[in-house]
């Protein structure tokens, strides 16, 4: 039987709130019914909510405040006047040990501020990174940074590929998953300099827990062709909006031409079953929540204006990522890649 974890939601964040927090906890506790709840916020509000989900009341835990950090309010805001707040209370609870994991659909920059400034670093990382799931043809892969840093150096991008690889034998139980760096082209000789340097470090050094494969091109993340895909910041963060606002484009597009004649509307009709399916492939919601990855604890963030089954999804994964010991498994991996890589350049 699967262990019982605690989660920690930070129940004011995100676009909606409570209107949403409550509703998917209630449906990821139906999935998991070993879970229990730390809620972070206005007593209140929570409450009124939890009436209409009494299964989650019972599994549930209010910790009361009034205070909210905005979805405009800057990292160093959060950071200076965050204390107290109910995104500061559930990332707390993690570090006090009360909970496993922290969700929160709250402003992602703040959230990254007070994870690091809470939890701290994992020993051996200069910066977090946020991973998120992405669809592929075959099946999901993980990219990351998707936006926690807009610079990164050639040691954080190698120290990205470590991180991307541990969640990728916690999520997907491969033992040796295969990674690649985001290029402009499969060459070696192009790219910019961090990004040639990180894939020095990774080809050169030996005994890694990952197979890296070398540069892949932002054509083939959706083909699968790695179980990690690494990139720094600012260009994840891109590419990941511009394959969410493609997957919108294109479900218009054939909304669009089935509905134009009677023919394809009766077209559409007889492959309403297959058009199923795909909706259910390009829905967003499914791999909805990022997680924060390089920090001591778990710290998932859900999409701001995601509805309750995209909620539900971003505390599914917390949930499989406390189930699945990654944390316990970083510090060795990165440890062992820094000395190694220390031994290279020393060469």
């Amino acid at each position: 039987m699967p262990a019982p974890r605690k989660i920690a939601l930070d129940a004011m964040g995100g676009d909606h709130g409570p209107k949403v927090i409550i509703p998917g906890a209630a449906i990821s506790l139906e999935r998991h019914p070993t879970l229990e709840f730390i809620l972070c916020g206005d007593e209140q509000e929570i409450s009124q909510q939890l009436k209409d989900h009494p299964a989650l009341k019972e599994k549930s835990t209010i910790l009361h405040t009034e205070k909210q950090i905005s979805m405009t309010d800057k990292p160093s805001q959060a950071m200076r006047r965050g204390k107290g707040s109910s995104m500061w209370l559930a990332i707390d609870a993690v570090r006090q040990g009360e909970a496993d994991v922290v969700v929160s659909a709250g402003n992602t920059g703040a959230l990254m501020a007070l994870a690091i400034l809470i939890l701290r670093p994992i020993s051996e990382i200069d910066r977090p990174a946020m991973a998120a799931l992405w669809p592929t043809i075959k099946a999901e892969c993980i990219v990351l940074d998707v936006g926690a840093n807009i610079h990164s150096d050639a040691r954080q991008l190698a120290d990205f590929a470590l991180l991307g690889g541990a969640m990728a034998r916690a999520l997907f139980h491969i033992e040796r998953p295969t990674v690649g760096l985001l290029n402009i082209g499969v060459e070696e000789i192009k790219g910019v300099e961090q990004v040639k340097q990180a894939h020095a470090w990774l080809k050169d050094t030996e005994g890694l827990p990952l197979d890296y494969r070398g540069f892949v091109e932002g054509d083939q993340i959706g083909q699968g062709v790695v179980d990690v895909v690494v990139v720094e910041g600012f260009a994840g963060n891109i590419a990941l909006k511009t394959a969410e606002g493609t997957a919108k484009q294109i479900s218009t597009y054939l909304k669009d031409a089935m509905l134009r004649t009677w023919t394809s509307r009766i077209g559409a009709f007889l492959a309403q079953g297959g058009f199923r399916i795909l909706k259910q492939k390009m829905d967003p919601r499914r791999v909805n929540g990022g997680t924060f990855l390089g920090v001591n604890g778990i710290a998932i963030k859900s999409h701001g204006g995601t509805d309750k089954l995209g909620f539900a999804s971003a505390v599914d994964l917390g949930y499989e990522m406390a189930q699945s010991g990654l944390l316990e498994r970083l510090d060795k991996d990165l440890g062992e890649f820094h000395h190694k890589i220390s031994q290279i350049a020393a060469q």
